[in-house]
């Protein structure tokens, strides 16, 4: 089988792969229960990696074209045809958000979260994780990693992080399309780290700064203990409403603004180049930072623009990354990108803060990106993923009321619903619990916890947990819908 590729074309070689099978597929040139060519032979007759071949495959089996048999490869599935992607009904409100008042506890949230693990039998809408796949992987490199570590274990390490490390990073980065130094970088303890750092060195207490609305709370609690004043521009279906941002970074000229341009917590939102640039833009015209927080980079399910920062020439953006969602978040592997002056501060604050991250978990990512694992990780974890993603929106559609609306991210661990504004969201919240299932208010999200009644919902769960906790969602939805009208 002849497969043609451009080698010079920006999309990845797998997409390329995926695209050509799928035309074979939906042609009818490769018929239900037709083999497909094994990993090693598609691999050495079009000469990339074999791992490139399986990240194709992998594609192709979530969207159902393909399927795998134990010890014997993959075929064309008896429904090979193409589901076209659902369409996201998410269209809230305009409304900025400028609280006079806080109110949410990140502490207790966290807290609440961590419980549940040891409580197998509750499913959790809640984490911020994705499922652990690849343990064995992950500590057979971790063994090889400690076995490779001399006496450097007692004595203490870089503050701006390993140079291996660093190099690796930059060169995971350059692939993202964000052309970087290693001496741009700082390794830190999770990107909440970088988070905390960044912020800290731009915004004085009462400082105003620029948040999507809604956005991460972890971050909305930061700027609330350093006493900063908070600015939520409502998020449309498709990023920031640039035109809101525009007249209040003439009205109040904030100090930050704060994004996340891709797969976008909680909502899911990827923006366009188009959208990023125009971010950017204004962030120049006016004199403010960006901070942009990238935690979820890698698990998109199709290919992603740039970074602002790769299209910042003036060193006014400031990058944060991590290892935690898309590796293991017990390693507590993050790191920061500061071009410019700034990154002397950065760096002075974090060794001031806890001297460097450990030891052991650097050697532990570093030997992990080393060994070509990582890129199969990912491809494994995005497989899953879009398969969960699939199983909660027929979920979604099936159990939820119509009135409620949600996003459909190309990637990521979120989905975000909104729901009508009569129902008793807290007290359904806590209804849910007694049928094990856990979810969380979307106000939390919100400035002030002002915003539309909405739920963030982990779809990283096991397809089977995800229909049961749906269904009971619904339910409770449905139920007190009717009593409020009937």
């Amino acid at each position: 089988m002849r497969i043609l590729l451009d080698r010079h074309s920006p999309e990845p070689i797998y997409l390329q792969i995926r695209d050509r099978f799928r035309r074979l597929i939906t042609a009818g040139m490769l018929q239900p229960g037709d083999r497909l060519p094994s990993i090693r032979s598609l691999a050495s007759s079009v000469q990339v990696n074999k791992l490139t071949v399986v990240e194709a495959y992998n594609v192709l089996e979530a969207d159902g074209l393909i399927h795998a048999r134990q010890g014997a490869g993959y075929f064309v599935s008896d429904r090979a045809i193409a589901k076209p992607p659902k369409e996201s009904t998410f269209s809230p409100r305009q409304e900025v958000i400028i609280p006079d008042r806080w109110g949410c506890s990140f502490f207790d949230l966290y807290t609440t979260s961590l419980h549940v693990k040891d409580q197998p039998e509750i499913i959790d809408f809640t984490s911020g994780f994705s499922q652990p796949l690849g343990l064995e992987d992950l500590q057979r490199l971790a063994r090889r990693a400690m076995g490779q570590l001399p006496e450097s274990l007692f004595c203490y390490d870089y503050a701006q992080g390993q140079q291996t490390l660093r190099q690796q990073i930059a060169r995971l980065l350059m692939q993202e399309g964000l052309a970087v130094s290693p001496d741009h970088l700082i390794v830190t303890n999770g990107s909440q780290q970088g988070l905390a750092l960044a912020i800290q060195a731009y915004v004085r207490p009462g400082d105003w700064v620029i948040v999507e609305s809604p956005t991460y709370h972890g971050t909305l609690a930061l700027l609330e203990t350093l006493g900063a004043r908070v600015i939520g521009i409502p998020m449309a279906p498709d990023g920031m409403n640039l035109a809101l941002l525009a007249q209040y970074l003439e009205s109040h000229r904030p100090r930050l603004i704060y994004t996340v341009s891709t797969l976008h917590n909680p909502t899911g939102i990827t923006t366009s180049q188009a959208h990023r640039q125009a971010l950017l833009d204004l962030a120049e015209q006016y004199d403010c930072w960006i901070l942009e927080d990238n935690a979820y980079e890698g698990l998109n399910f199709e290919p992603v623009p740039p970074p602002i920062k790769a299209l910042d020439s003036r060193d006014r953006v400031i990058y944060l990354g991590t290892f935690s969602k898309t590796l293991t978040p017990g390693l507590r592997v993050g790191y920061v990108v500061a071009t410019g002056p700034d990154h002397q501060n950065l760096l002075e604050r974090k060794l001031l803060q806890d001297l460097h991250v450990s030891t052991v978990s650097q050697a532990i990512v570093s030997e992990y990106l080393a060994s070509g694992h990582y890129r199969h990780h990912l491809s494994r974890l995005r497989h899953h993923n879009q398969r969960s993603q699939q199983a909660m929106l027929q979920a979604l559609e099936q159990h939820f009321p119509l009135e409620a609306s949600w996003t459909v991210p190309q990637g990521g661990m979120f989905l975000w619903v909104e729901l009508p504004d009569r129902l008793p969201l807290r007290e359904i919240c806590n209804q849910a619990i007694a049928h094990q299932v856990l979810v969380s208010c979307g106000d939390a999200f919100f400035p002030g916890q002002r915003g539309y009644p909405a739920m963030r919902l982990n779809f990283s769960q096991p397809p089977e947990a995800i229909e049961r906790g749906i269904r009971v969602l619904g339910t409770l939805l449905k139920q007190h819908s009717l009593r409020l009208t009937g």
